[in-house]
């Protein structure tokens, strides 16, 4: 009974670490060696509890045409998670959503580079942006906006 009681508690403590335990997919992220913004983003992700492997590559555009990124929707660094593509400075909360939500998709994008999106930050500044979900046939449509 007692060793019952001790693992109860031990299960009721550890029961806020379950969400980090059911398991976020780790983050394969396709980057230049020499991009500062790109581990930015990658810090971002870890902060909210990502495994990320990094590979520094100096062919980012070969992984954006493996994985499905539409021509002109492309940014830094390319990124493959939970069977989805994330390009971009996609936020959490997005990448998130999409893995709770599981849209048929090829994933999720942010185009370019803006300022304030996460890896871009510079002080208070922030451009407005959209996510977009690219869609089975490349096509894409607003997922949120920023």
């Amino acid at each position: 009974m007692k060793a019952f009681l001790r693992l109860s508690w031990l299960l009721l403590l550890l029961s806020p670490l379950a969400p980090l335990a059911a398991g976020l997919p780790v983050v394969e992220v396709y980057k230049s060696p020499s991009c500062g913004c790109c581990n930015d983003w990658i810090k971002h992700l870890e902060a909210n509890g990502f495994k990320v492997r990094a590979h520094d590559t100096d062919d980012v555009v070969m992984h954006k045409y493996r994985l499905g990124v539409p021509p002109g929707y492309g940014s830094c660094h390319t990124a493959q998670m939970g069977g989805y593509l994330v390009e971009g400075h996609v936020p959490v909360r997005e990448i998130k959503r999409l893995l709770k939500e599981k849209p048929k998709a090829r994933g999720l994008t942010v185009p370019g580079m803006p300022i304030g999106s996460p890896g871009m930050e510079q002080g208070a500044r922030r451009d407005p942006y959209e996510v977009l979900l690219v869609l089975p046939d490349g096509g894409t449509r607003t997922y949120a906006r920023y």
